[in-house]
C-alpha cells in the first residue's frame, strides 16, 4: 500500500513538474518571437520593412520551431508557418496592407497558443 501511494504520488509530482516546464519553454520562445514580430510589424506599419527584416524573423521561427516541435502540436506549427511564409511575401512585395493583417494575426497566436499549454483547470479536464 505504501509503495503504491508513494509510487502515484511521485508520478502525480513528474507530471505536474513536467506541466510546468512546459509552459515556461512554450512562454519563453513564444515571447521571444512576439517581440521580433512586434518591431517587424511596426516597420511594416512605417513601410520601411523589407524582405530581409522578413526573411530573419522566419529563420528566428525556424529555429524555435525545431525545439517546440516536442511540445505543441504539429497543427499549430504548421498555422504560423503558413501565415509567416505569406507575411515574408508580402512584405518581399511592399504590399503593407496585408502584410500588417497577416502579422496581426500571427501576433494574436503568440498571444493566445502559449496559454493552452499553461497547467490549468480549463486545460486538464
Amino acid at each position: 500500500m505504501t509503495k503504491s501511494l508513494t509510487a502515484i504520488a511521485v508520478a502525480v509530482a513528474l507530471l505536474i513538474g513536467l506541466g510546468v516546464f512546459e509552459w515556461f519553454f512554450v512562454e519563453g520562445e513564444f515571447s521571444g518571437f512576439r517581440e521580433e514580430l512586434e518591431s517587424l510589424y511596426d516597420k511594416s506599419e512605417q513601410e520601411t520593412a523589407n524582405g530581409e527584416d522578413a526573411k530573419a524573423v522566419q529563420a528566428a521561427w525556424e529555429q524555435r520551431k525545431e525545439r517546440l516541435h516536442v511540445w505543441i502540436p504539429h497543427n499549430d506549427v504548421a498555422r504560423i508557418d503558413d501565415y509567416m511564409s505569406e507575411s515574408v511575401r508580402l512584405i518581399a512585395e511592399q504590399n503593407y496592407t496585408l502584410a500588417l493583417a497577416k502579422l496581426e494575426i500571427l501576433l494574436h497566436l503568440t498571444e493566445c497558443l502559449p496559454s493552452t499549454y499553461r497547467p490549468a483547470l480549463e486545460n486538464i479536464f
